[in-house]
């Protein structure tokens, strides 16, 4: 029943957003679902655990940020559970995504996925962003619901290109955290998103280095 459920939700909702995913993508995303629903009993990966939420608040919300993805290599920090890293990277299997997260627990779940759902363009970082060194930095940096801005752009900005940018995904537009954002870092621009079925307000904000500090 809840397989049915899902596939209904996922459905409606991609058609709502305008998002083409095939049938095989699909059933990826469900299957990822299902996993994450399954190890959150013990690994406690989210907060979500009512069962009719989770298309909408895992799936669809990750989903959201998809027309923002532009860059062939995303680096997704504080990965977490896999949100928005997997389900981007199951719509966009032509770019390469790397999930980075200190907690172990989460790292293995996220190897789980890889492995079972047959992710060839994932890799998983166990480990903390400051000690990451990647071989070149990243053009784009997503994070849900990982850290306040001003922690972001501190723990990250030597992953992030110069002419690179975070993909910050909020609740309400965070007016607190972007006026604590240091000198050198602003605002690039801010959307407002909308996924079908979810309560309460859903925003991105583009983060990138000031002009004249570049």
């Amino acid at each position: 029943m809840t397989n049915d459920l899902w596939q209904g939700q996922l459905r409606d909702g991609l058609a709502t957003m305008d998002l083409s995913l095939t049938e095989d993508q699909q059933r990826q995303l469900l299957a990822f679902l299902a996993l994450l629903n399954k190890w959150n009993r013990a690994y406690n990966l989210t907060a979500v655990r009512d069962e009719r939420q989770m298309v909408s608040r895992q799936l669809l919300d990750s989903l959201s940020i998809l027309p923002w993805v532009t860059t062939g290599h995303l680096l997704d920090v504080g990965a977490g559970g896999g949100l928005p890293g997997i389900p981007l990277a199951i719509a966009l299997p032509d770019r390469r995504f790397t999930l980075l997260d200190s907690n172990g627990k989460k790292t293995r779940f996220l190897n789980q996925c890889v492995l079972e759902l047959g992710l060839s363009n994932v890799e998983v970082i166990h480990g903390r962003a400051e000690a990451c060194t990647p071989e070149q930095p990243f053009s784009q940096i997503s994070s849900r619901a990982f850290t306040a801005l001003e922690n972001l752009v501190t723990w990250c900005g030597d992953l992030l290109a110069n002419e690179g940018e975070f993909l910050a995904m909020k609740g309400q537009f965070p007016d607190d955290e972007v006026a604590a954002l240091p000198a050198g870092w602003q605002v690039k621009s801010h959307r407002s998103l909308a996924v079908p079925g979810a309560d309460g307000d859903r925003h991105l904000l583009v983060i990138a280095r000031a002009q004249h500090s570049q």
